[in-house]
């Protein structure tokens, strides 16, 4: 053989990317190949063994990095009829034991009757159309495949240069991806293997867990929680987030990870919110988090937020006729996106959290009315943005302020989201627990019915934002959305 250079490698396998495939679409593609091949699976996954153009290929694993990317070294490409010896190697590279060997040499047809039956080595027919693009200076390829006609897609990358691979992976939108090479893929795609995403979304106060699997029409949840972590406690006055803040939020994140790698999630996409973008140490944090779990959070912008908060309402309740405001209050900022059916007219963000008015105001505890007084002041000062506005034919409302709100509504001793997603509030039922929160401290707020308990604390100033809101945009009822972020991601990141 030539002497070939070895390349690093990076894959993944899906029906659809999402934003990526769009990224691809702005590229300027090379030649489209056509051709058929038959992959051999079984034995260690160290070897990758196919025919191409009628030569025997085999490629083993020589090296895997930091970034998970591997280094495959071609040793054979050997022509048919294959030699016994070179049979021989074929097995020895999977890790299997030879048969015997009873000819000279072997055709294909022979190898693959002859010799596979007699051992766990498994004939695949591939086809692949396969489209070449030039990525941050690597070779990428867009591919459709059907393995014994079961179709897939893929998606390659490589290159002599790691740190070039990495880049290039980023530049696409497929950061996140979990490397799977060409037999895993196969073999996961033949036996079926659901198609599963994780998004992680680090909040100011929480962190929120979300794995789906594709099916058809949509997505069915896997997996769906929450952890409070309190990232920004402190923040308003620090101006940075502390160690042991970071700390607890890292631990839950490299959790849900774990969480998702094990229930076969084939990428994890994370977003931080209003205390990762508002904190002079965000970004360190944020390369803490990722050196700790292996998961890179994008900081997004508060724009950024509100669209894809957008998105998860139309995903998940449908866009109702006339106009709408979609908001999502968090523990650092709320969100806010004002549209017309498919149309988004304006969205924005502001500093308006629950944990930080209840670090200013004491809100974790019983409150005077005067205490209570004061704080809707500041907060209904701090949303002036929204005076004057025409009311909205429809408010839609989002994240765990609202979300507990209603399950105390509903008095729900186990969360469903099914009931909560859809679930109508009015300003009546809003001032209900407002009276009921400023009555207790967070101890005897623990024992309501449908409150999550850690999210004692904040629950009051939480009712204060979206009781200001209904105020400022002349609502009477809003509608909860239990689908916020992290199910806008899902619908962008994963198609």
């Amino acid at each position: 053989m030539a002497t070939i250079v070895p390349r690093w490698e990076w894959r993944t396998f899906g029906a659809r990317f999402g934003i990526a495939e769009a990224r691809f679409a702005a590229l300027t593609p090379g030649p489209t190949q056509e051709s058929e091949e038959v992959y051999f699976l079984g034995g260690g996954a160290g070897a990758i063994v196919k025919v191409r153009d009628a030569l025997m290929d085999v490629k083993l694993l020589r090296e895997v990095n930091a970034d998970q990317l591997e280094r495959w070294e071609p040793v054979m490409k050997q022509p048919f009829p294959l030699p016994a010896a070179d049979a021989a190697n074929v097995f020895a590279a999977l890790g299997l034991p030879a048969p015997v060997l009873a000819r000279a040499a072997y055709a294909l047809d022979q190898f693959t009757t002859e010799l596979c039956p007699l051992g766990p080595l498994r004939p695949v027919k591939v086809r692949k159309r396969r489209t070449r693009y030039t990525v941050e200076g690597c070779t990428a390829e867009l591919s459709d495949i059907w393995a014994d006609d079961k179709p897939s897609r893929t998606i390659a990358i490589e290159s002599e240069n790691p740190a070039a691979v990495v880049a290039a992976v980023a530049a696409v939108g497929l950061t996140g991806y979990v490397n799977t090479n060409y037999p895993r893929g196969l073999q996961a795609l033949l036996d079926g293997a659901p198609e599963r995403y994780a998004v992680i979304d680090v909040g100011t106060n929480s962190v929120k867990l979300h794995v789906a699997e594709r099916v058809a029409g949509g997505w069915r949840a896997v997996a769906d929680r929450a952890e409070l972590t309190r990232l920004g406690e402190g923040l308003d006055a620090a101006g940075e987030i502390a160690p042991e803040a970071a700390a607890r939020t890292a631990d839950a994140i490299a959790e849900m990870a774990d969480e998702a790698r094990r229930s076969g999630a084939r990428a994890i996409a994370a977003a931080g919110t209003a205390g990762l973008r508002i904190a002079r140490n965000g970004g360190l944090v944020a390369d803490q988090i990722r050196a700790r779990t292996g998961v890179s959070v994008i900081i997004v912008t508060g724009e950024e937020e509100s669209r894809l908060a957008y998105l998860a309402v139309k995903a998940g309740l449908g866009v109702p006729a006339g106009s709408l405001v979609v908001f999502d209050t968090g523990g650092g900022s709320s969100q806010f996106t004002f549209g017309e059916g498919d149309r988004v007219d304006e969205r924005f963000s502001v500093n308006v959290g629950a944990a930080r008015y209840t670090e200013r105001f004491g809100l974790d505890r019983a409150v005077p009315p005067e205490t209570l007084r004061d704080a809707m002041a500041t907060i209904a000062a701090d949303l002036a943005r929204l005076d004057g506005r025409t009311p909205p034919d429809a408010l839609v409302a989002m994240g765990g302020a609202v979300t507990n709100l209603a399950a105390v509504s509903h008095a729900m001793t186990t969360y469903d989201p099914d009931i909560i997603q859809g679930t109508v509030l009015g300003r009546t039922e809003i001032d209900r627990q407002i009276e009921l929160y400023c009555a207790s401290d967070a101890d005897a707020r623990r024992s309501i019915t449908g409150l999550q308990p850690k999210r004692a604390e904040v629950i009051l100033a939480g009712a204060c934002i979206v009781r200001t809101v209904m105020e400022k945009l002349g609502a009477e009822t809003l509608t909860v959305s239990d689908r916020g972020l992290r199910h806008g991601m899902l619908a962008e990141r994963f198609g």
